[in-house]
């Protein structure tokens, strides 16, 4: 989480550039720059102001999950028992393989978790381990019919 408010609302070429990338981050920056209209060599300026500036963390591989035989999706909700055990909770949870985000929430729950696995049997072996850990006062799980979109990539805004 960043220590400061600063942020960068790119101008239209970085947007450009950050969308293009963002469909498919192995694109070389000649193969961009086609797309874009510029040189080689302006995105490959931009890109590394870009990584600068904190805007591109990583370059990141998208795994199919299904392909992986993880068929089965839901969103954990998980409070913890008393406010001072969230960052304990919070670094077991981290431990699961099975968890793939885990969100600090406001509201009724501490925690938003997103967890995979090949089937209901194999969710119901996380669950337990979820109220197994030490200050974590209960659950509520929503399992996944269907995924219309996910991992949808980040458009940036154009500043004005």
């Amino acid at each position: 989480m960043p220590s400061s408010p600063e942020f960068f609302l790119p101008d239209a070429m970085d947007a450009k550039i950050l969308s293009a990338l963002a469909m498919d981050s192995r694109r070389s920056y000649g193969d961009v720059g086609a797309e874009v209209g510029l040189s080689t060599a302006a995105v490959h300026e931009r890109v590394k102001k870009l990584i600068e500036r904190g805007v591109i963390e990583r370059f990141s591989l998208a795994v199919n999950p299904e392909k992986l035989g993880l068929h089965f999706t839901a969103f954990v909700a998980i409070r913890s028992e008393r406010a001072q055990a969230c960052q304990d909770v919070a670094a077991r949870l981290a431990e699961l393989p099975a968890l793939l985000e885990l969100h600090s929430v406001a509201g009724e729950y501490d925690f938003i978790a997103k967890v995979r696995t090949p089937h209901a049997k194999a969710l119901e072996a996380v669950l337990y381990q979820i109220k197994g850990i030490e200050g974590v006062a209960r659950t509520t799980t929503t399992v996944v019919l269907s995924t219309p979109f996910e991992g949808r990539p980040m458009r940036a805004q154009v500043a004005s």
